[in-house]
């Protein structure tokens, strides 16, 4: 009977020695792989442009890097240009809230977000700047979501909530109290907490800065009727 021989050669490689192989072969075809980076806008910047962002601003003074009065629609920016909006402390001056929001929502990505921070109407400091003009609560812009609108012929613009924050005078965050009035963007069922605030105390318990962010919804039928 004659025994077959097996001819010499390498030992198979461990199983680590391919683990290896294999993340690092992993990890190179990610970083081939180009990351898009966000596209930003930071409207009204000022002097403290939001990191990484294109600013626009009426103001030349300003790190804005176009110059554009932001009362006058639209602005030099086509549909759809950017993943982010930032905007601190510039809808309480604007002659159009609507236009504008409107506008925000068209240069907007479907699935983009807003964000928008202005002081809230019981801020002691709101009358201390000539240019506000407008007022805000934390239910302002429910006449942009589908679920809360009382007034659907307003606008067709949609938004979608992702945060309403509101902060308080420095003593009653100190209490504990705003703690209590932003329950809600833990659990939602505390809702009521904000509510009572908004309707009963904010007279005497102060509010300071609003704080929202909204996603951005575009359907093919709201674009028709824009």
């Amino acid at each position: 009977m004659i025994e077959s021989k097996k001819e010499p050669g390498n030992p198979p490689p461990p199983l680590a020695a391919i683990t290896n192989t294999v993340a690092a072969m992993s990890s190179e075809s990610l970083k081939a792989q180009p990351v898009r980076e966000q596209k930003i806008l930071d409207v009204g910047c000022g002097t403290n442009k939001y990191p990484n962002a294109t600013g626009i601003d009426y103001n030349p003074r300003t790190h804005a890097d176009v110059i554009h009065d932001l009362g006058v629609i639209p602005y030099p920016f086509p549909d759809d240009e950017f993943d982010l909006i930032v905007s601190r402390h510039v809808i309480e001056h604007v002659p159009d809230v609507m236009a504008f929001v409107s506008e925000l929502h068209r240069i907007t990505k479907p699935g983009g977000r807003i964000r928008l921070v202005t002081p809230h109407y019981s801020n002691p400091d709101w009358p201390t700047d000539p240019t506000h003009r407008n007022h805000f609560n934390s239910y302002s812009f429910n006449c942009f979501m589908q679920d809360r609108r009382l007034f659907p012929f307003y606008t067709d613009v949609e938004l979608r909530p992702v945060r309403a924050y509101v902060s308080l005078a420095n003593l009653w965050r100190a209490l504990g109290l705003e703690f209590l009035v932003n329950l809600d963007q833990r659990w939602p069922a505390f809702r009521f907490t904000r509510k009572f605030w908004e309707f009963y105390l904010n007279f005497i318990l102060r509010g300071k800065e609003l704080d929202f962010e909204f996603e951005v919804v575009k359907t093919r039928a709201n674009e028709e009727k824009l």
